[in-house]
């Protein structure tokens, strides 16, 4: 039995998300069935993060057991080629002991969140941005996100369905800076809360539109009541876009 460690890009517009439901396609059910076209096997896809209906991934990572002789590049071709039509794309494949856990020896996760702020709606990226015509301050979503970064209570930006066992989470980074008609939110931290990101990104462009400044963003951090914040932001804006692990 030989682990491979998979990593992994998709769209995630068509999907309730990563995680195998029986209220529509997933992300792991389209793998593990493309995993038994191949080799025959029921074997599980354990992904490092369990994205929501409607997120996409740059690097999502997976791992899965597979008895099979054969090769990471086979490995890689036959489930791509198993995938089609779905939006999924394996990048890349490698194999790993069997204490390699795809979710658990993760020491790290980024994400990026895409805002397409202009007075034209999305053309070809419908979809995969969170479409705000009205203008944005970018230096002070930035000061506002700088106040979010550390060690913190983040039950302000937790979703009431979150199963965390504590609300507290250290934020790594929380960036916001202007590409060209685009704003992008990149967050880093070694695990985040259910919706946090999104109601990062719907608290700041708040900020962003100067209904709030960031002295407001502190007391709404330390308020800690959900219903404080912002509006939950859009999931097609949201990409997870590398998973850390140690050397």
């Amino acid at each position: 039995m030989q682990r491979w460690k998979l990593t992994i890009e998709y769209n995630g517009g068509p999907f309730v998300g990563w995680q195998r439901q029986p209220n529509g396609p997933t992300i792991q059910a389209a793998l593990e069935a493309a995993v038994f076209a191949f080799c025959g096997e029921d074997a599980g896809v354990q992904g490092a993060g369990r994205t929501d209906t409607g997120v996409h991934a740059l690097a999502q990572v997976a791992h899965v057991d597979i008895a099979r002789q054969t090769t990471a590049r086979t490995v890689r071709d036959a489930i791509n080629q198993h995938l089609k039509p779905n939006p999924i794309a394996v990048t890349h494949v490698e194999a790993v002991t069997e204490d390699f856990h795809a979710r658990f020896s993760a020491t790290g996760r980024a994400y990026l969140y895409r805002i397409l702020n202009r007075h034209a709606p999305a053309a070809l990226d419908i979809g995969r941005v969170w479409p705000v015509p009205r203008d944005l301050d970018v230096d002070a979503m930035h000061a506002a996100a700088q106040r979010l970064v550390g060690l913190h209570d983040f039950t302000s930006f937790r979703a009431a369905e979150c199963q965390a066992a504590s609300p507290v989470k250290t934020l790594d980074r929380l960036d916001v800076s202007r590409i060209g008609e685009e704003i992008h939110i990149v967050a880093e931290a070694r695990s985040f809360l259910h919706h946090q990101i999104r109601n990062f990104a719907g608290t700041l462009e708040r900020v962003g539109r100067g209904k709030w400044t960031p002295d407001d963003v502190t007391d709404i951090l330390n308020a800690k009541d959900r219903a404080v914040a912002g509006p939950t932001a859009p999931p097609q804006g949201l990409y997870l876009t590398r998973v850390q692990y140690d050397d």
